[in-house]
Parts: structure tokens; C-alpha cells; sequence
């Protein structure tokens, strides 16, 4: 096949990234690529600790499509195995771990779901129980005597656990060794990763170096925060944008972000160009611009992304009619009841919540309208024999009830 020159290609490469480790290597790589016409193997080890994602995962799924666009191999490597272990990174105590069945659950709705960004055509997917369960007690302690625990204990987070006294367990210190063999298993020339990653990636070149191979070239991308500007994207916070969302709901999220935000979410979550960037970095100096017409194209943009221009356009009027208006959307979902239920109930049963504890929470914080008017009842019971309700639960979420 015929690959872009190296310039070109570390061009779309370096797009968004934190740091390329070490940037002359994978120049090195690339150049062999094209000169031996062989794709490079590139690798992301994807933690199955939870079944949804959000556009924070999309940051480096996105750079691995980009390796896909310029003709390498992607493979997708599910920790199913590792999550029994429990990834310490970024963590003050020690992870909780999954079972071998509930790990492989989650990772086929993580298949799933990155779909709608990376290209399953050129796409390997490969669960690293395959090799790890086959690895008896004295594979672990050859693996392990290649690693001092000197270096381990450098490691940020279990550096701060040490000197708190904070518990690590040992099994803790085997996840980077274990993340590593799956490099040393798949002959990796590239790893992505978020930069809470960079210490497994870099125990990866190492570990790849024992076993007499090449160390893989190491690419880290930013975290994206959330929608409160302030923690990591995550569902534990509540400030996530799900890969699953509707279009009305991801248009009206990041309507809702920190105007300091907008050049970040351009980068990490539009992944625009660098003509982009430069467009809206001087928009944003811009005192006679209002941040929030910016804002309102960054929303379309994204929801273009995952959706399309039109998809783009109706969640705008759909925002606009609610937010601008004050109106309820015309498209609202509705459902039909022939006897009397509880309002948590049909809350549930329409996904406008996820558990009855949500529904109960919301309620108390005078978050539920019922026609207009907040509903401070957890216990209020929806009547089939009035002929219409509209409920709102927060912002965004409606659903019209007919008897």
C-alpha cells in the first residue's frame, strides 16, 4: 500500500497529543514502514472497569482512527484478565476488581460503542485473558524479577500512597507488568494513552526490551474534563458526555461548559485542525463575539462528529425552542399508561433515570417539573385519568405521558 510521507503523517499524529515518547524513534518507525511498505502495529489497552463511554475516551480513540486513516494496523487490546487485577493509575486506594465474566460484559459494549469512531474494517480486537491466564506461577516471577520494586515505587500515585500510609497491595505492582506483556504479545511498535497511562506505557518499553524486542514508541494524550471544567470526565462525577447520547443531549452539555473550556473541547473532543484552532483562539480574543455563538458552533461540530450536519442542525432549534424560547421540544418522547403508576416508576421504565435512588435524589433537589411545577413528592403517583402530563427531570430530559 502506499503510506503519506513521514512529515505528513506525524503531522495528524502529533495533533492533540501531550507527548511522543521518544518523537525520533517513531520518526524511525515510520520510515521503516514505508520503505519495508508495512503497516506499524498500534495498541490501546482498553480497561473494561465500566460498560459506557464518553468523549474523554473518544480523545484517544479518535488518535487511533488517525493511525487507521494513514494506513496502520489498530488493535484494540480488552484487559479483561487485568481488570481482576484493578488499575492503581490516578488512584489513592486500591482499585476494586471485576470478575472474569462481568470484565468481558463490559468490553463488548466498549466494542460496541467505539464504533462510531474507529474503523471495525481495519480493526483487531484482542482480549489479553488469551495469553495472561495461560501464564503459570513461574512465568509471573520471571516477569517480575525484571522489574525492580524501586522502580515501581516511583510511580506518582503509589509514591503518595507510601508516604500517606495508604495500603498498596502487591497484586497492584503486577498490572503495569501484566499491561506490559500484552505489548510483548502483540510485538507493539506504538502505544496510546491517556497521561495518567504514561507509567505502564513506559514499564511496556521496558519489559518490551527483556524479552528482545524493539520497545514500542509511546504516544499520550491530555485528559478531557468534564463538564464542570474542573474534575476528569468521568460518570462518578456526573460531567460526562456519553458516546451514546442524543444529539439534543450532547448540544445541550456542552452548551452548559465553562466558556475557558471551549478551546480544550475544540482540541480534545472536535479534534479540529490547526486552521480550526487558530479560527477560534481568535474569536475567543474577540471582546465584540459573545464566547457563547462560539460555544454554539463547537456543539454543532461535535454532534456533526458523532451524528451529522443535519442531526447537528435539529438539536440547535430543539436547544433553541427549550433553552431560548422557553418552549417544551416538539420531539419529545412520550409514552401511553392505562393505569395509575409512580412517578419514579415511569421515570425508570423511560430511562430518564437510572435507578430509583437517582430518581429520589433528583426530586429532593426540586430538580422534576410536572407540568410547569416542581415536584418535591417522591411518592407522587402519575394518574391514568388525567389526560396529559409533560415531565421535565433536570434541563434536557422530557417525556410527555397520555393517558
Amino acid at each position: 500500500m502506499s503510506f503519506l510521507p513521514v512529515d505528513k503523517q506525524l503531522e495528524l499524529i502529533s495533533r492533540g497529543t501531550e507527548e511522543v515518547i521518544p518523537l525520533n524513534d517513531l520518526r524511525k518507525k515510520l520510515e521503516k514502514s514505508i520503505a519495508d511498505n508495512k503497516p506499524l502495529t498500534v495498541k490501546l489497552g482498553c480497561d473494561p472497569s465500566r460498560p459506557d463511554l464518553h468523549i474523554g475516551h473518544g480523545v484517544v480513540l479518535q488518535k487511533l482512527r488517525d493511525f487507521q486513516d494513514l494506513g496502520h494496523q489498530a488493535v484494540l487490546v480488552i484487559g479483561d484478565f487485568t481488570a481482576m487485577i484493578g488499575d492503581p493509575s490516578e488512584r489513592n486506594k486500591t482499585r476494586p476488581q471485576l470478575s472474569l465474566e462481568e470484565a468481558k460484559a463490559n468490553a463488548e459494549s466498549y466494542i460496541e460503542q467505539s464504533k462510531v469512531i474507529l474503523d471495525v474494517n481495519n480493526l483487531k480486537v484482542i482480549f489479553n485473558s488469551i495469553w495472561l491466564n495461560k501464564m503459570n506461577f513461574q512465568d509471573v516471577i520471571k516477569l517480575s524479577s525484571k522489574y525492580t520494586v524501586a522502580r515501581m515505587i516511583e510511580r506518582d500515585d503509589f509514591t503518595k500512597r507510601f508516604e500517606s500510609e495508604v495500603p498498596i497491595s502487591m497484586h497492584e505492582f503486577l498490572y503495569p507488568l501484566a499491561q506490559a506483556m500484552d505489548s510483548v504479545e502483540i510485538n507493539a511498535d506504538v502505544e496510546l494513552g491517556g497521561t495518567d497511562q504514561k507509567f505502564n506505557l513506559l514499564v511496556g518499553r521496558d519489559i518490551q526490551r527483556e524479552y528482545g524486542q524493539e520497545p514500542q514508541s509511546i504516544i499520550t494524550l491530555p485528559l478531557l474534563e468534564g463538564t464542570d471544567g474542573v474534575e476528569k470526565m468521568s460518570k462518578s462525577y456526573d460531567n460526562y458526555i456519553s458516546l451514546d447520547d442524543s444529539p439534543e443531549d450532547m448540544y445541550g452539555k456542552i452548551m452548559s461548559i465553562n466558556d475557558s473550556m471551549i478551546l480544550k473541547y475544540y482540541r480534545l473532543a472536535v479534534f479540529a485542525d490547526r486552521e480550526k484552532i487558530k479560527q477560534v483562539k481568535t474569536l475567543l480574543k474577540d471582546d465584540s463575539i459573545n464566547p457563547r455563538d462560539i460555544k454554539r458552533s463547537l456543539a454543532k461540530d461535535l454532534v456533526s462528529k458523532y451524528y451529522s450536519d443535519q442531526d447537528a442542525d435539529l438539536a440547535q432549534d430543539s436547544f433553541d425552542q427549550v433553552f431560548v424560547k422557553r418552549d417544551n421540544p416538539d420531539n419529545m418522547p412520550s409514552c401511553k399508561i392505562d393505569s395509575d403508576i409512580s412517578l419514579i416508576d415511569i421515570l425508570l421504565d423511560n430511562k430518564l433515570i437510572s435507578s430509583k435512588g437517582e430518581g429520589k435524589r433528583l426530586i429532593s433537589q426540586n430538580a422534576v417539573k410536572i407540568n410547569g411545577e416542581v415536584c418535591d413528592d417522591t411518592n407522587f403517583i402519575i394518574s391514568s385519568s388525567d389526560s396529559e402530563y409533560v415531565i421535565k427531570v433536570g434541563k434536557r430530559r422530557f417525556l410527555k405521558v397520555l393517558s
